[in-house]
């Protein structure tokens, strides 16, 4: 396929904010996209070179680009970094200049998808000496036989920043429309479509649980060619990493038994960090939320995995929880993230600062996929293949009730041992990875927080000069957009030893930077801070609509990944409950 057939797609996708449209343009290049093509289309619709739960990165930095797009285009480089300045988009900057370079490109060839893919991949492989050149000759080589706007996208995908807003739901029902048979009549005009809305639900299940299962959308999308049995084939493997599921959150015991219906499980809502752990060949393997592998980081945790959990191969969800190893109280997140971050030295932080593994699910169990049966039913197995040995795996401590006062005495004995709260959840329930379904309830103990993305930020002046002080905050919407919602500074630290610095910060979101205007930076989105907050305020000032009062830094969450973010959708939620309040 033609590169210049799917940037027309990614033109049409960037001119609209409409997920059916998003979905009609998807739709229609899937069909035209030949079956050893489509894995490499899919990865490239969402910016990618490698399915989500493969942490390669491309790793290039703009001035690397900048270099590139000279090398390319015979600009100077202080032409091109005016322009940078102005637009603020490299992707833009790539455009214009390859749109008016002075150089001829006669004997330039038709960039097809593949050779783009190809060249990109490689970067992540060069290393060593001579790899910075070599890395610009290779982006340099795609841009001299691009078009204009075939370069946008080339330099944007490089960056990681393609900036189109296409959504995980745009792109399974993408795949429902291109490859299953069922009738779908799109109304460009009205922007609508005309559907057997029980069968395409139906469908759109399918393809939903597949994707569940593989969290990978160039494994559906050739299920999908192939037909709704090749779907159903579809099954989880440990070693793959999938989604977890997530919970809802509400403010009041009887909220939560009303979301989920009694009996309801309760579990402690533990003050550590979400991993969910395979075993297979004999060998384990440690994932945080955000998919990253931290196995080298706790090997404790693999051994008593391995020594105390029957089983050939499984998945279970568990939450490491920090322990003082003196006092053998919990201890709150920001005191053990650093496990997750650290390199070297491992053992003795291991003796410094323990976890507990509380195991609190099973997806997986030898050979049999486990989401499909009910809470209830996973807990039993659980129970029958977990051998608990305190302070190193557990399971989760649990009641079943119907009665608001046990669930009420379960809930500050919780909150009494330094945990953040209750899980409240339904006893029927399947597992569904990645979905905040109304089966699993969070009830906390106090000012709420909210997971949200640092887009931007300032340099601190005086005292604080060579750190970023001022950061920019962002949500997320269904089309997988960051949205501003405010700015923070309280709550980060001076000193180190204090706690998450202004220093620290700085270093962690430098890797991001997107661009420097002045004292203001512009940054990918990457790094997560759990921000507490008073109150949530209608405002035009940031691009979401919202803002939050007295926003406070409560921690780094190095488990969570930017697609974790909290959503629009559920800041619209905590407005509007506000208001009624």
């Amino acid at each position: 396929m033609k590169y210049s057939d799917l940037v027309e797609v990614y033109e049409k996708i960037e001119s609209t904010s409409k997920r059916l449209e998003k979905t009609f343009y998807i739709s229609e290049l899937l069909k035209k996209t030949n079956e050893e093509d489509i894995s490499t289309i899919i990865l490239l619709l969402r910016g990618q070179l490698y399915p989500d739960w493969d942490k390669r990165k491309i790793g290039v930095a703009s001035k690397l680009v900048l270099k590139a797009i000279n090398t390319a285009s015979g600009a100077g480089i202080s032409r091109i970094e005016q322009l940078w300045k102005e637009i603020g988009d490299l992707g833009l900057v790539s455009e214009e200049v390859i749109g008016t370079k002075s150089q001829a490109t006669l004997f330039s060839t038709s960039l097809s998808v593949a050779k783009v893919f190809s060249n990109l991949r490689k970067l992540n492989d060069m290393e060593g000496m001579g790899s910075v050149d070599r890395k610009t000759q290779l982006i340099a080589e795609l841009l001299s036989s691009a078009k204009p706007k075939e370069a946008k996208y080339i330099i944007r995908t490089v960056l990681e920043d393609l900036r189109v807003g296409i959504g995980d739901g745009a792109l399974r029902d993408s795949i429902v429309w291109a490859y299953l048979p069922i009738e779908v009549n799109y109304d460009p005009e009205k922007i609508s479509i005309d559907v057997d809305r029980e069968e395409f639900n139906k469908v759109v299940g399918l393809v939903q649980s597949a994707y569940d299962k593989s969290n990978d959308f160039a494994t559906v999308a050739l299920a999908a060619i192939k037909g709704e049995k090749e779907l159903g084939n579809i099954n989880l493997v440990p070693g793959n990493p999938i989604k977890v599921m997530l919970a809802q959150k509400v403010a009041t015991m009887d909220e939560g038994f009303e979301k989920v219906g009694v009996p309801a499980v309760l579990e402690y809502k533990y003050d550590g960090f979400r991993v969910q752990i395979h075993k297979f060949n004999n060998q384990i393997k440690i994932l945080t939320r955000r998919l990253e592998d931290v196995t080298g980081q706790f090997p404790e945790v693999a051994k008593y995995v391995l020594k105390n959990v029957e089983g050939k191969n499984f998945i279970i969800d568990c939450e490491a929880v920090g322990y003082d190893p003196k006092t053998k109280k919990y201890m709150v997140f920001q005191h053990i993230s650093q496990r997750i971050r650290r390199k070297y030295n491992i053992e003795e932080l291991a003796k410094k600062l323990p976890v507990e593994l509380n195991v609190f699910d099973v997806l997986y169990y030898d050979g049999e996929t486990m989401l499909n049966k009910t809470l209830e039913e996973r807990r039993i197995l659980l129970e029958k293949i977990i051998k608990e040995d305190e302070f190193k795996i557990i399971l989760s401590k649990k009641i079943v009730t119907s009665d608001k006062a046990e669930a009420t005495a379960f809930y500050n004995e919780s909150v009494k041992k330094g945990n953040e709260g209750v899980m409240l959840k339904n006893l029927k329930a399947p597992y569904k990875p990645g979905s905040r379904a109304g089966s699993w309830i969070k009830l906390k103990s106090y000012m709420d927080t909210l997971d949200l993305v640092v887009v931007g930020a300032e340099w601190g002046e005086g005292k604080r000069s060579g750190w970023l002080t001022s950061f920019t905050l962002a949500c997320v919407n269904e089309n997988g957009e960051f949205l501003e919602i405010g700015k923070v500074g309280t709550g980060v630290k001076e000193k180190p030893e204090e706690g998450l610095s202004f220093g620290e910060l700085t270093e962690l979101l430098k890797p991001h930077f997107k661009q420097e205007k002045g004292r203001e930076v512009t940054i990918k989105p990457e790094i997560v801070l759990e921000i507490q907050f008073e109150e949530i305020q209608a405002s035009p000032t940031y691009s979401s609509g919202y803002a939050l009062r007295f926003p406070r830094v409560k921690t780094l969450r190095d488990d969570r990944s930017p697609d974790d973010a909290c959503t629009l959708e559920r800041i619209q939620e905590e407005f509007y409950k506000q208001k009624k309040s």
